[in-house]
């Protein structure tokens, strides 16, 4: 078995570990990388790139649909399914060349072996047939889709989010008919309204009051639901899934609902109930790198393991030290990771106060900082409003007016706290209320900010002055 050995070993080869590979090779150090899948992680192949592309194509059709402007008659455009699936794995393999392998390609002091990594002992990792060894290493495997324990599920065939991956076998490559989604998450959002789109009947389960119900303003999961349900999106809360088996060429999903047990059915099945981190058989308990009861790897705040020349980053280390699993927020780690592994230099610690984060359904969500529940469990004095977005003048001038906008704040200081955005534009303004947050804005400083009329970004001014003043007795700009 061949041995080659590196500065630094990169178990991994996604946003996490390429942010490392080169802020290790800009210190002059060379890094090597593993990958058992396809170079580039979750969020290049699986993930983030190839659901945006086909996210959009729906929105093509649906708004060449359903035009929301008098005058404009609805047409119904032609849909190919496996051409746009052929697409979208062309721009995902010119992605994947121009930001990943080409420069894996290009530098002298990073390399790329494939295969499955574990750790021998703690200088030395196998990766199939070669061996590695380091001086120090940085854990950066990501996370896959977790797969709950559902009666008759290992005996059917079922999709996750990994259904979008671009030229693996697991990628689907005709519509279904009829998809029953388990689950009510922000991949459960996007890839339904997604499906519905394309023409797919689609049933949404689950188990809380209302979508989104863990982790996010209860306003946000009531108004998207509403939205998707317009559409024509089965949404099932408050149900329970007991079984599933197969029948014929389709799926059968037995759940609990308060007036007793139904059976649904449908051509294809989706599980999407979260994501869990890739630490299971790497070798872990054999190195003293210990893990937390999800399987998300401790960190302490400079990203360092419980063996002192081992780090981890990304999805991996789960909410350790408050993080999330973002890719944004692993590629930025990934660098402070080699930083205080190879520099030399005093170590930096990660700062997850501020991590805006958006849900690519229609109309977009953003969000940033604290919810309500959290700000109070904190021990905030809760000054928090919620407005529709039909006070924002730009919402009414595109004839969108879909959404809420919340903004929680500090009722004793006026210290913004957290926003939470549904409506147009969300991911691009969320940005805003983030820099906000970074620098502890308060309301009058979102209240003073001149902002370019009419955009959606005044959605954060408007629920801002409604601490003082009923946004909907000023006239434009207003204050």
């Amino acid at each position: 078995m061949a041995t080659n050995r590196y500065e630094l070993v990169i178990l991994g080869s996604g946003s996490t570990a390429f942010a490392a590979a080169i802020r290790a090779a800009e210190l002059g150090k060379r890094a090597v990388m593993t990958e058992v899948r396809t170079v580039g992680g979750t969020c290049l192949n699986r993930g983030c790139l190839p659901s945006k592309n086909l996210i959009e194509a729906a929105k093509l059709l649906h708004d060449a649909r359903n035009p929301r402007y008098p005058g404009i008659e609805p047409t119904e455009p032609d849909l190919d399914f496996g051409t746009l699936v052929e697409q979208k794995d062309e721009v995902i393999a010119g992605y994947r060349e121009k930001k990943y392998d080409s420069i894996a390609d290009k530098s002298q002091d990073i390399d790329i072996v494939r295969g499955r990594a574990s750790f021998l002992d703690a200088y030395t990792v196998s990766v199939d047939e070669q061996t590695l060894e380091g001086e120090w290493f940085l854990v950066a495997l990501g996370s896959s889709p977790y797969i709950p324990p559902i009666e008759g599920l290992e005996s059917v065939p079922y999709l996750t989010s990994d259904l979008l991956t671009s030229q693996e076998d697991l990628e689907l490559r005709e519509l279904p008919r009829a998809l029953i989604i388990i689950g009510g998450g922000y991949i459960a959002l996007e890839l339904g309204q997604m499906f519905s789109r394309f023409g797919t009947d689609v049933t949404i389960l689950e188990r809380g009051p209302h979508v989104l119900a863990h982790g996010y303003e209860p306003e946000v999961g009531q108004s998207i639901q509403d939205i998707l349900t317009d559409e024509g999106v089965v949404i099932r809360t408050g149900t329970g899934v007991q079984r599933v088996r197969q029948e014929g060429d389709g799926v059968v999903v037995t759940v609990s609902t308060r007036s007793g047990q139904q059976e649904l059915r449908a051509e294809r099945l989706l599980v999407a109930t979260g994501r869990r981190p890739n630490t299971a058989e790497v070798g872990l308990e054999r190195i003293g790198v210990e893990t937390d009861e999800l399987g998300a790897i401790k960190v302490d705040e400079h990203l360092r393991t419980t063996a002192e020349h081992i780090w981890a980053a990304g999805d991996v280390i789960g909410t350790e030290t408050a993080s999330q699993m973002a890719t944004p927020v692993g590629a930025h780690d990934g660098a402070i990771a080699a930083h205080n592994a190879l520099s030399g230099k005093p170590p930096r610690k990660v700062d997850h106060r501020v991590i805006p984060r958006a849900i690519f359904t229609d109309p977009q969500i953003g969000l940033v900082g604290m919810t309500e529940e959290e700000a109070i469990a904190a021990g905030h004095r809760c000054w928090c409003n919620t407005l529709p977005m039909e006070l924002v003048p730009r919402a009414g001038a595109i004839r969108d007016t879909r959404g809420v906008i919340k903004m929680v704040a500090d009722a004793d200081t006026d210290e913004v706290l957290g926003v939470s955005m549904v409506g147009a534009a969300a991911a691009e303004v969320i940005h805003e209320a983030a820099m906000g947050l970074r620098f502890r804005a308060k309301l009058d400083d979102f209240i003073d900010l001149l902002h370019v009329y009419p955009t959606m970004a005044e959605a954060l001014k408007i629920v801002a002055i409604s601490r003082y003043k009923d946004p909907g007795k000023l006239s434009c700009c207003a204050e």
